[in-house]
């Protein structure tokens, strides 16, 4: 079962900044981030969260809402962060794999880096 967080954010509007005029904070977190849009800013505050997941342990749940000034826009964000680190996590792993000697000896013959070769192929079977 995936592990599903959900936090509040709130989300401010920065009238200096053209490119990305809306800024979010994320509490729970002590996060912040930026957005070109409203929706652009809830999803670059699930993306910090997913990111802060891969190296440290999130809170736990905590869905009320801060008070806020008067133009704040405060929102819960949902994160399924198992599919986050299924998608982003960048760790190596070892795995083993079994191939014909004679492919083994051609390619240590050329320099073949084999997990290189591995890791392309794997892209290109899933269409990353």
């Amino acid at each position: 079962m995936d592990d599903i967080k959900v936090f509040p954010i709130i989300i401010s509007k920065n009238n200096e900044s053209s490119d990305y005029p809306y800024f979010v904070e994320i509490p729970d977190i002590d996060g912040m981030t930026e957005g070109a849009s409203i929706a652009d800013a809830m999803e670059m505050a699930k993306d910090y969260i997913g990111t802060y997941s891969l190296e440290n342990k999130l809170p736990r749940l905590n869905t009320r809402l801060p008070k806020t000034k008067g133009t704040d826009i405060v929102s819960l964000v949902t994160v399924n962060v198992s599919e986050y680190k299924r998608k982003n996590d960048n760790r190596v792993v070892k795995k083993t794999f079994i191939i014909p000697n004679y492919l083994n000896e051609l390619g240590k013959e050329k320099g073949i880096n084999f997990s290189e070769v591995m890791t392309s192929a794997l892209k290109e079977r899933l269409s990353l």
